[in-house]
Order: C-alpha cells, then structure tokens, then sequence
C-alpha cells in the first residue's frame, strides 16, 4: 500500500475498513457528506503493528537510519487517519490494545465505540479489529463493523 512499508498491519486495516464502508456506502464519493455527527474510528488490537515495531528495532540495533515513513507509522493513528480522510470521517479516533486478538479485540472495541455512541461523540462508528500475525507465512487478519447508535452491538459491513 503506498505510503505505508515494512508491515502487513496498515494495509490489514485499510483493507478491512474498505470492505465495511464499501458495502455500506458504496466508495468514498457516496459517503454520506452529512453525517452531522461525525463517525467515530475504533481500533482495536491485540498485536498492534509487530512488522513495524520490528524494522524499528532492527533499524536501531544495527545503527541503520530510520526511515522517515516508519516513525509516521508507528502511530496506529496513522493508518486511521488515511482511512478517515480518504473517507471523509469527522468524529473521534480511538486506538486500543485488547487483552486478546480476533473476537476479544472487537468485543473491546465495540464497548469501546458504544461509550461514543451513547456519549453522543458520533453517529456511527467504525469499528475494526486487527493484528498481525506472529509468523512471516500469517498475515494477520482483521475485521470492520459499522455501528450506530440504533444498533451499536451488530453493526452493519462486512469482514
């Protein structure tokens, strides 16, 4: 994925959320502009981006210059905030580690996306799960739900 390098954990979650919100607005360009109160990212991650904590460490145990695009991304803000602005999300970005990965990591970060909803801090959230996985043969997995106030435990998308 451009802009993004060393890693399988940007594009897993660009991936997934393309798919969720594909299958409910249709692109980019059909994203409802009017969603008044914003739609709030979650992510949740057991992991995090191991292929980039990884290069970092190697980067500095070698006494290699790091490249400038791994401190960018080393902030999984970084992913959601190309993801929010390919897509036009105007509400909060929130980023956390679960106590464990796939179904534990989106249980988390659908409580997590129902404080926002219920809070009133956004319409809708995007809620997506992933982490990489621990072998170079697994790429990981993730998953993106798209929950609103009316059904904050379903969610609407697809995996």
């Amino acid at each position: 994925m451009a802009g993004f390098i060393g890693s399988a954990y940007n594009p897993l979650v660009v991936e997934a959320a393309e798919r969720c919100l594909r299958g409910v607005y249709g692109g980019p360009e059909a994203a409802d502009p009017g969603r008044t109160g914003g739609t709030a990212v979650v992510v949740g991650s057991w992991s995090g981006d191991l292929g980039t904590a990884h290069a970092l460490h190697e980067a500095v145990r070698t006494g290699r210059r790091v490249q400038p695009l791994l401190f960018f991304q080393s902030n999984p803000n970084a992913v959601v905030g190309y993801v929010a602005g390919r897509w036009a999300l105007r509400g909060p970005v929130v980023c956390l580690r679960t106590a464990g990965p796939g179904p534990a990591a989106l249980a988390e970060a659908l409580d997590a996306a129902e404080l926002l909803l219920l809070d009133g801090d956004c319409d809708e959230a995007l809620v997506i799960a992933a982490d990489t996985g621990r072998t170079p043969d697994d790429p990981g997995s993730a998953i993106a739900v798209l929950v609103t106030a009316d059904d904050p435990a379903t969610g609407r998308g697809a995996p």
